[in-house]
């Protein structure tokens, strides 16, 4: 199988999917910078997308979602002392006025961080060749840097640093080269906490949003105390069903649902979804946007797994699909982004660090239009105020000063490579140890989730339990033999309704090869277990 294409769609009607030719190239980011007005990096400097990206000749304006803010989002103000920090650039002026404390008292010299130098990006390789980049606390002063301790452990703007800004919106424009003019990015706490805010923005108690039938349980866990509830969209092999999606919203019944409106805000995962491990194809985005267009639906696309799309799965025998010889080649074989479609701005994307980086940074950025990034920026404020300093500061020695956007996507095709391996690995264990009477699955495309499908019907005492009494039979069987999965149950997103399907999640991300293989083939025991096989077996051998 033959990796999809990115989008190669010419048309900028309203209910056409556009790409525009000028986008930008890793090669083409030294030019750009060169024409640019030096960046102001200082304390708590104000930074906007419009600094760092193309101008977008030629390109629609975003539609406005005035009709789509909850009215707490309309109500926010901009933060006073937020704003009066873009005075701090005037020449002599001596600031009484922010409560900027001191970088005299950071009790931090200098912060040491030793980083690969790619091709060489594993753990050995690191320790042997890999480079220490020193972050003194007055390199700005000195010269040394565009970023330093004084200002990244200082207060800062809820858009995060112009350092870090800039490289995310050029990184933006290279992967996904939004067809719209007036986009824009801005720094997150992580993905969850960017969710919390969406939420705040679009939602009202007593709404429904829309999600993946099996969906991340943060995200419904987040809305429930909000009063909002998820709705379920069925799924397939590639996820979210557009069909279904139109028949939720074409038939809905208000009274049904306790007066409540249709829904118009989708939450998707469309790559690697947690936590069934399916991936949206190309042809799938395009219809899930265009049912977006018909019914007036916003649609938040949260991507952490986006880039750990991996080679095609060809089986224990079949000789290995070559990587991608390019950047280029590494980005067209990426299925193409909903972001990349959104000729209408009625996508907010959301992306991480926390997959391909670490987790514990706990930064991340989102994408939308001018309108619902000034919005998310007002919520931002009030709440985390501006994502860690310490941490923006180390991913831009690691991203920006040592790898650039060249070595990042070569980080990002070796780690499609590792997570390939661990991909196959678990795959060639459940072909091995999982017994198909019972247990069915496809091997995923991206993420780092396996999810396995249990034909609960063939359970010896199916008339007396429950499908919810089984799933808890076997997960328990698999504890007892040394084995921890997740339910399937626990991703409903519709709570009180087990579905018609048993599923178990496992991951590949962590541990080592042989446990990975060991720890499925105990799960492939306490199936047999559960399900007599082996009595079975015996019985029809005698």
């Amino acid at each position: 199988m033959v990796p999809p294409t990115a989008l190669e769609v010419q048309s900028t009607t309203d209910t056409q999917i556009a790409t525009f030719s000028d986008k930008l190239s890793v090669n083409g980011v030294p030019a750009r910078r060169s024409k640019a007005p030096k960046i102001n990096g200082g304390v708590a400097a104000h930074a906007s997308s419009d600094m760092f990206k193309s101008p977008g000749h030629g390109k629609p304006r975003a539609k406005r979602w005035d009709h789509r803010l909850s009215e707490e989002s309309s109500a926010r103000e901009p933060s006073s002392l937020k704003g009066a920090a873009k005075y701090l650039t005037i020449p002599g002026l001596i600031s009484l006025g922010g409560g900027l404390p001191s970088s005299q008292y950071f009790p931090l010299e200098h912060i040491d961080i030793k980083v690969p130098i790619p091709p060489h990006f594993s753990e050995q390789e690191t320790k042997e060749s890999g480079i220490v980049k020193r972050i003194g606390k007055h390199d700005m002063a000195e010269g040394k840097s565009i970023y330093d301790i004084h200002v990244a452990l200082n207060y800062g703007q809820s858009t995060g640093s112009a350092q870090m800004l800039r490289f995310v919106t050029e990184h933006t424009e290279i992967v996904h080269h939004p067809p719209y003019k007036d986009w824009q990015c801005c720094m997150t706490v992580g993905s969850t906490s960017a969710l919390d805010l969406a939420y705040r923005m679009f939602c009202t108690r007593g709404d429904y949003i829309l999600t993946e039938e099996y969906t991340f349980s943060t995200a419904a866990e987040t809305a429930r105390p909000m009063g909002v509830q998820c709705m379920g969209v069925k799924m397939d092999e590639q996820g979210l069903l557009p069909l279904h999606l139109d028949s939720i919203i074409s038939n809905w019944d208000s009274a049904a649902h306790d007066g409540a409106a249709k829904p118009w805000l989708l939450y998707t995962v469309p790559s690697g979804q947690n936590p069934t491990g399916a991936t949206q194809s190309k042809q799938r985005r395009k219809e899930i946007y265009r049912m977006a267009q018909k019914h007036d639906i916003y649609i938040l696309e949260d991507e952490p797994y986006f880039f750990l799309q991996m080679q095609p799965y060809t089986g224990p025998d079949a000789p290995d699909v070559p990587l991608p010889s390019s950047h280029s080649a590494f980005i067209d074989a990426l299925v193409p982004s909903l972001l990349s479609m959104d000729i209408d701005g009625r996508v907010m994307r959301l992306d991480s660090f926390s997959k391909v980086i670490a987790p514990g940074m706990r930064l991340g950025w989102i994408t939308a239009s001018e309108q619902i990034v000034e919005r998310f920026v007002r919520h931002s404020e009030v709440s985390t105020q501006n994502p860690s300093g310490p941490s923006q500061l180390i991913l831009f020695k690691l991203l920006e000063e040592t790898w650039g956007h060249s070595g990042y996507l070569d980080w990002l095709i070796n780690i499609r490579l590792e997570y390939t391996k661990r991909r196959d690995n678990i795959c060639y264990a459940c072909e091995r140890y999982l017994p198909r009477e019972v247990a069915s699955w496809n091997p995923p495309m991206a993420g780092m989730f396996h999810w396995i499908k249990i034909d609960w019907q063939k359970h010896p005492s199916k008339e007396g339990k429950s499908m919810l009494e089984i799933e808890d039979e076997i997960f328990h069987a698999a504890i007892d033999r040394g084995t921890l999965t997740s339910k399937g149950s626990w991703f409903r997103a519709e709570t009180g309704n087990p579905g018609d399907g048993m599923f178990f999640r496992t991951t590949f991300a962590a541990a080592p090869a042989d446990k990975v293989a060991e720890a499925i083939e105990r799960f492939g025991n306490a199936l047999r277990a559960v399900f007599r096989l082996e009595e079975a077996a015996n019985g029809h051998a005698q």
